[in-house]
């Protein structure tokens, strides 16, 4: 199964590559950064090259939208704005990282639905006509946003546990965890996730 990771220059080098390395740690599923360039980069300058397209998101079977200091810029752009309208929570699932929720917003994907994102987005994805959550994570069905750069490991947990199981999610979380606290850490990640899910998860 393949996660396509949406990442723009002026990417946030954690929320896109913390979902990255989560993710390819679960046999089966491939993450890969989605770009609309051969190379993007970040907000502190680096430089990493693309390893899909913004037309294979299309057809992932999941869709994660990094954020980054030019997300305006890109929701802006209409050829990305193009491609990306072949986003479907109807047959795939669909989240964002802090900004990129604005993405999500402007594809009309997030219509009625709260989302999540970090403080300084916060004004823009209201200004989109969205309610902004004072939490970390939030899901309706295949739609999932989070907010705050830490947050990805929820997005990432919430992704495994859709495509794969509960289980998954919680080994590949408990890899990351820093030692002396993992079990804490993936108990945390089990409560943001968990009422969101289409089975509640114990």
């Amino acid at each position: 199964m393949h996660i396509a990771i949406l990442t723009f220059d002026g990417y946030n080098e954690l929320d896109s590559l913390i979902a990255l390395g989560v993710l390819n740690r679960i046999p089966g599923l491939r993450a890969t950064i989605a770009a609309p360039t051969p190379t993007v980069r970040s907000m502190n300058g680096v430089v990493i090259e693309s390893m899909a397209t913004l037309d294979e998101a299309g057809d992932a079977d999941a869709v994660l939208v990094g954020s980054g200091i030019a997300t305006r810029e890109v929701v802006e752009d209409p050829t990305i704005m193009a491609t990306l309208a072949r986003l479907d929570p109807a047959r795939q699932l669909v989240g964002a990282q802090c900004s990129g929720a604005l993405v999500l917003a402007r594809l009309g994907l997030l219509s009625g639905v709260p989302a999540c994102t970090d403080l300084a987005s916060k004004p823009w994805v209201v200004a989109a006509g969205v309610e902004v959550l004072d939490q970390p994570f939030y899901a309706d069905g295949n739609v999932a946003t989070a907010g705050g750069c830490l947050a990805s490991q929820y997005l990432a947990g919430w992704v495994v546990t859709r495509l794969v199981g509960a289980d998954a999610a919680r080994d590949a979380l408990h890899y990351v965890a820093p030692v002396g606290e993992k079990e804490e850490y993936v108990e945390r990640a089990r409560r943001a996730i968990a009422p969101y899910l289409p089975v509640p998860v114990s």
